[in-house]
């Protein structure tokens, strides 16, 4: 197979490490950055071009997008569906997955755990949005944030509603959601991989630090999931429409919750921590569904 990746630093683990998977197998896979591609969006002749040159036409292609760059990032691969080529996800998952708000609502619809979550746009409603999470202490989130940043955990009502008048001030959206105090600053990363979870890992945050986000200092190690945390954990890519994903999952004593869905996991801490090879896993999935005009959507929103 002729496979590209769209993705800004080559020479990142997960990159690597997917290049090194697809050319043990006998494929090509060439490293594209996103914002250096340009399009040609003509009646039935959808091209795109990279550095002064048509791209060939790949049979796969891997999207490693950025959340920074996520509008433009899903153009370009809106328009290689709609060549044909085979997205390992397609646009229109990984829009879902990274409006947090979206991806939430699918996941009730669907019935799956979450932490309980509010969201408003009037600031004068800031006690009624405490007070619909469960009070304090609660998780006070940016929409737009990743990585851990933009997430503050407020201990008591007064700066909860502080920390919510703030981010109003400075006009951001942001959601408030009860603070699972039980899952002790841990949470579970499951890889999902066609429909099945192929490598599981706990991650701890470092020190006093509620966030578990290995980048942040946390640590991870392997961990056997139950069956209700891999349903949950399957569940949520199916309702994401996302064919390869990492699923933040807590502990809480009412069962597992769903905190996000990764559409572009680091494979890095999970191969580390579990020993599995899941880039080739996913070049496996690859090889087993790429085919011309598979996309579901073919480009549409």
């Amino acid at each position: 197979m002729k496979i590209a990746m769209l993705a800004r630093n080559a020479n990142l683990y997960s990159h690597v490490r997917l290049k090194e998977a697809a050319e043990t197998r006998g494929h090509t896979l060439d490293i594209i950055d996103t914002l250096r591609c340009y399009m040609n969006i003509a009646s039935k002749r959808p091209e795109v071009y990279y550095n002064g040159k048509k791209l060939p036409l790949y049979d796969a292609v891997i999207p490693r997008i950025g959340a920074s760059i996520t509008f433009y990032g899903m153009a370009v691969l809106r328009q290689f569906e709609m060549q044909g080529v085979y997205p390992l996800n397609e646009s229109v998952g990984i829009g879902r997955s990274r409006d947090k708000l979206r991806s939430l609502q699918l996941l009730a619809r669907d019935g799956i755990g979450l932490p309980v979550t509010t969201f408003a746009h009037d600031p004068k409603q800031t006690e009624e949005v405490i007070a619909l999470a469960g009070g304090a202490p609660l998780v006070v989130k940016l929409l737009e944030g990743t990585q851990g940043i933009g997430v503050v955990l407020a201990d008591t009502d007064r700066s909860a509603k502080s920390v919510i008048e703030a981010f109003r001030g400075a006009k951001v959206h942001i959601m408030v959601q009860e603070f699972i105090k039980e899952a002790g600053g841990s949470d579970i990363r499951a890889l999902v991989v066609g429909g099945k979870v192929i490598a599981a890992m706990k991650r701890t945050g470092s020190g006093d630090d509620f966030r578990s986000n290995l980048h942040r200092g946390g640590s991870a190690e392997p961990i056997k999931i139950s069956a209700a945390e891999r349903s949950t954990a399957i569940r949520s890519a199916k309702a994401m429409g996302l064919n390869v994903c990492g699923v933040d999952i807590l502990r809480a004593k009412r069962g597992p919750v769903v905190l996000e869905v990764n559409s572009s996991p680091g494979l890095e801490g999970i191969e580390k921590a579990t020993g599995i090879d899941v880039a080739g896993k996913i070049i496996e999935y690859l090889e087993a569904n790429a085919k011309p005009n598979r996309t579901k959507t073919r480009g549409k929103g």
